[in-house]
């Protein structure tokens, strides 16, 4: 659990680190303020699941996480087609997005196996 936190945490950060590094304009700030707050946003909803009161609460906090991380992808795809020369790095932080989705989906569906085994 810990360790996942702390990929969330590093996703985030170095999300920040590139846009950070990205030209200023138009299109760059408009698509860096999105991308910022989707990052950050799976680390805080998956600390909170965490800390659920219930398993349907658990639940429901990872499908945000979930959402999140979808959106982070998209907003990652956007900034790599009007900044190329950022190419490495955008394509290792949509790796990181993708393999922290994968994790976050199984989650669930474990979650939610674990719930109809026990009630069956």
């Amino acid at each position: 659990m810990q360790d996942l936190k702390s990929r969330y945490k590093k996703f985030a950060i170095e999300v920040a680190t590139l846009i950070q590094s990205l030209s200023k304009g138009t299109i760059n700030n408009a698509y860096a303020n999105q991308l910022i707050r989707s990052s950050s946003s799976p680390g805080t909803n998956y600390r909170a699941a965490c800390r659920a009161k219930s398993t349907a609460d658990f639940i429901n906090k990872l499908k945000i996480v979930k959402e999140e991380l979808d959106e982070s992808i998209y907003f990652l795809e956007l900034l790599l087609h009007f900044n190329p020369e950022q190419k490495i790095t955008i394509e290792s932080l949509h790796k990181d997005a993708n393999e922290l989705l994968a994790i976050t989906v199984q989650s669930i569906k474990t979650t939610r196996s674990c719930i109809q085994t026990r009630t069956s």
